[in-house]
C-alpha cells in the first residue's frame, strides 16, 4: 500500500511539475493587441461588433486597440512604423511593400473578392479605357486598385506615363470622379458600388483575372515573438468566416450596419466577395508570381529585385494550417 501511495504521489508530481513546465515555457501573449478593421475587409466588422477577439483573449486581459484602415497603404505603412500588429491588405499591395524591405509576412485569406473596377461619372463621355490617355485618374497610391489600374494600362497597351495618376484615398477620389475633378478612379469596394448605386457613375474597365487577395498581414517580429496570438487572431476569423457562410442573411444585416450603408447596397458589395478558402494554396503562389512583374514593367521596385523570393518568403501559410487542417478549404 505504501509503494503504490508512493507512486502515486510520484506520478501527480510529475503531472504537476509538467504543467507548471508547460506554464513557465508558455508563449507569452502582448499586453495589447492593435489590429484594424477595414469596409474592406467585412470580418474585421462582424469581430469587432460581437466582441469576438476581446472575448477571446478576455481570461488573460489582453486590450483590442481597433484601427480604422483606410485601405492597404494604412495597414502596411502602420506595420511598418510598428503602430499596427496586424493588418488587412490587398495581396500585390503586400508584395510591393515586402520588396521595398517591410518585414511581413501574410498569414490568412479574409477574401477572394472581384473588388477593383475603373470608373468615370455617370455624365462623362468616355467610353473605355484608350480614351484616359493624357486624362486624370485618381487612385489611392500603393493599394490593390493602383496596381489593377497598372495591369488594366497594360491590358490596353498603355502605361502610368500615358495618363496622369492623381493620388487619392479611396473615398476622396471616388467623389473627386462624381463631379468630374478628374476624368475617372480606379475604385475599390464597396466604395465602387457606392459610386454606382448612389451616384450612378459608371464602369469602363472591370477584369476578375487582375483582382488581389485580401490578406491578413503581420510583422515578422510580431509573429516571432507571439505566435499565440497570431493563431488565436485567425481562430477567431474562421469563427467569423464560418458564421457569415452559415448566416448568409444575418452577414448582410450586420456589414450593413457596420459599413452604414443600406442593406440592397451591402448586398450588392457582398455578392463580389468570396469567403470559402482561408489557405494559401499553390495557384495562389503562381498568380501572385504571375502578376507581379507589372512591379518591375512599371518601375515600382528595383528592376533586379527576386520576385519569387519576396513571394516566398511573405506568404506564411503555417498559421491557417493550424485552424483548418492541410485539406481543408482545397
Amino acid at each position: 500500500m505504501r509503494r503504490f501511495i508512493n507512486r502515486s504521489i510520484i506520478c501527480i508530481g510529475m503531472v504537476l511539475g509538467l504543467i507548471l513546465a508547460r506554464n513557465v515555457w508558455a508563449e507569452p501573449l502582448p499586453t495589447e493587441l492593435r489590429i484594424d478593421y477595414a469596409d474592406y475587409n467585412p470580418l474585421s466588422l462582424v469581430i469587432k461588433k460581437f466582441g469576438w477577439l476581446e472575448e477571446e483573449f478576455d481570461a488573460e486581459h489582453v486590450r483590442i486597440n481597433w484601427v480604422f484602415s483606410s485601405g492597404s497603404d494604412f495597414g502596411l505603412e502602420h506595420l511598418k512604423s510598428d503602430t499596427l500588429d496586424i493588418a488587412s491588405s490587398a495581396s500585390l499591395s503586400s508584395v510591393w511593400s515586402k520588396a521595398h524591405g517591410n518585414p511581413i509576412k501574410a498569414v490568412y485569406v479574409f477574401a477572394r473578392p472581384e473588388w477593383n473596377a475603373i470608373l468615370v461619372s455617370r455624365n462623362s463621355p468616355i467610353k473605355s479605357l484608350k480614351e484616359l490617355r493624357g486624362k486624370k485618374i485618381a487612385v489611392a497610391w500603393d493599394t490593390s486598385p493602383y496596381f489593377f489600374l497598372m495591369r488594366a494600362l497594360g491590358d490596353v497597351g498603355m502605361h502610368r506615363r500615358d495618363v496622369k495618376i492623381i493620388p487619392m484615398p479611396h473615398e476622396s477620389g471616388k467623389a473627386a470622379m462624381e463631379i468630374n475633378k478628374v476624368d475617372a478612379w480606379a475604385g475599390v469596394c464597396p466604395y465602387v458600388s457606392i459610386s454606382q448605386m448612389e451616384s450612378g457613375s459608371r464602369v469602363i474597365y472591370r477584369n476578375i483575372l487582375f483582382h488581389s487577395y485580401g490578406f491578413l498581414t503581420i510583422s515578422d517580429e510580431f509573429a516571432r515573438k507571439y505566435p499565440e496570438a497570431v493563431s488565436r487572431v485567425i481562430k477567431v476569423y474562421e469563427r467569423a468566416r464560418k458564421w457569415s457562410l452559415k448566416y448568409p442573411d444575418d452577414f448582410e444585416m450586420t456589414y450593413a450596419a457596420e459599413a452604414g450603408m443600406n442593406l440592397p447596397l451591402a448586398r450588392v458589395v457582398l455578392s463580389r466577395y468570396e469567403f470559402s478558402r482561408p489557405v494559401f494554396d499553390r495557384n495562389d503562389i503562381r498568380v501572385l508570381k504571375i502578376e507581379s512583374p507589372v512591379l518591375k514593367e512599371e518601375k515600382l521596385i528595383p528592376k533586379d529585385t527576386d520576385l519569387d523570393k519576396v513571394i516566398d518568403d511573405l506568404i506564411y501559410p503555417g498559421f491557417v494550417m493550424k485552424q483548418v487542417g492541410h485539406d481543408s478549404d482545397r
